[in-house]
């Protein structure tokens, strides 16, 4: 059979139409009543239920996966930076105190392969699922001379929701507070153009390696998947959280003063937690400055909590997290104690 001419240049709209037929059980999964619809319409419909909230506020992100996508087409596994892209939208509006509503994708692929596109939407919807939220739609474009042979790119956007009267800004915060961490499950979703560059170039690792220190392969390591900390901070009581960080790239330098008032400082003190392995690697073979370490890498903590001193030791324990650092009076940064 003569392929069409679109085919021929590289776009198959029919193998497009093909798989996106066959994703239609997968992602009602993720679906409740507010959803409307069917999938594959010009937009999704969500019909939120904003009973018991007296002034509700609508929250939204975007965000991608980064260089961590070059891990995933090395080792030809794609589930995990579904879920990645995700949970890292979730903790973006999590530290408001938003819950999630509806979230949606887009992928862009030199070529749609129909395996690679269903590990990608396994991740999505495994994570949706888990974390409350309803995939109600995407989008997916073949770009052939955009992207590199089997290579594509992802990018999400999230829709939550937050009670006015209960939403968490860091206005609240004052000296003498204290800094929870959460711990991270590794890179989570930043640093990785450093990383790979300290792994496999400079130390010419290769993605099976076993490395002392690691309890898993490297490639394994590099893709743990991203936590999603929501559901666990939903559990406290309201008012409970005075302000959250989302340690992604910028680390805990960068991060926490997005929600610091100007007139405070947040004391970490690196001793405090026990570094993953994985950033110890990469501080020590790639010659990085501690404090850069600080800067590109998580070190460990996925999530800043910010409680009052006496609210601290029964919420660190409901979140399984530790006292990290306190808040000081100060500019709005953040000081490292090594």
């Amino acid at each position: 059979m003569t392929k069409k001419a679109y085919a021929r240049a590289g776009v198959d709209v029919d193998l497009g139409n093909l798989v996106k037929q066959r994703i239609q059980a997968r992602v009602k999964s993720t679906h409740g009543p507010e959803v409307l619809g069917k999938i594959g319409g010009f937009g999704g419909l969500f019909a939120p239920n904003f009973s018991g909230m007296r002034e509700p506020v609508l929250v939204a992100s975007v965000d991608g996966v980064g260089t961590k996508l070059k891990i995933a087409f090395a080792m030809n596994r794609h589930e995990t930076v579904g879920a990645d892209l995700v949970n890292h939208c979730i903790n973006d509006i999590a530290v408001l105190g938003a819950r999630p509503l509806f979230f949606l994708d887009y992928i862009g692929a030199e070529r749609l392969e129909p395996a690679v596109f269903d590990q990608i939407l396994a991740g999505f919807t495994k994570a949706c699922r888990e974390g409350g939220c309803a995939l109600i739609g995407g989008e997916t474009a073949q770009m052939p001379g955009m992207y590199r042979k089997g290579e594509y790119d992802l990018a999400g956007t999230i829709v939550g929701v937050v009670d006015r009267a209960k939403m968490i800004d860091g206005s609240r915060i004052k000296p003498g507070d204290v800094v929870l961490g959460l711990p991270s499950n590794g890179l989570h979703t930043n640093g990785y153009s450093l990383a790979r560059k300290i792994l496999l170039q400079k130390m010419r690792l290769k993605l099976d390696a076993k490395v002392d220190g690691l309890k898993t392969s490297l490639g394994n390591e590099l893709l743990r998947t991203h936590k999603n900390y929501q559901p666990l901070l939903a559990q406290l009581p309201p008012g409970a959280i005075r302000g959250m960080a989302h340690i992604t790239g910028g680390g805990l330098v960068d991060n926490l003063p997005r929600v610091l008032p100007k007139t405070c400082d947040a004391i970490i003190e690196t001793s405090s937690w026990r570094v993953p392995t994985i950033f110890e690697i990469l501080a020590k073979n790639g010659k990085v400055d501690r404090e850069e370490m600080y800067q590109v890498f998580n070190m460990g903590i996925g999530m800043a909590v910010i409680v009052s001193a006496h609210d601290s030791k029964p919420i660190a324990k409901q979140l399984r997290a530790r006292a990290i650092g306190r808040i000081a009076s100060g500019s709005g940064v953040t000081r490292l104690s090594f």
